[in-house]
């Protein structure tokens, strides 16, 4: 597992077969692109809960 630092926040970078996925440190919903969990993390911490917006762009992570 990586981190990333952005900003203040943290986003964990998770290789997951043969791809990268972006973990929200708060929440811990996964996104293919990175853009995507900074601004999940973003909002999480702002309005402490998730934005069906930016959420409907999760992906599930696989085991």
């Amino acid at each position: 597992m990586y981190y990333l630092e952005i900003g203040d926040l943290m986003v964990h970078e998770v290789p997951q077969n043969g791809k990268r996925l972006y973990i929200c440190d708060v929440c811990s919903l996964s996104y293919e692109e990175r853009s995507w969990a900074d601004k999940c993390e973003d909002y999480c911490t702002k309005h402490h809960a998730c934005s069906l917006e930016i959420t409907r762009h999760a992906t599930q992570m696989r085991s």
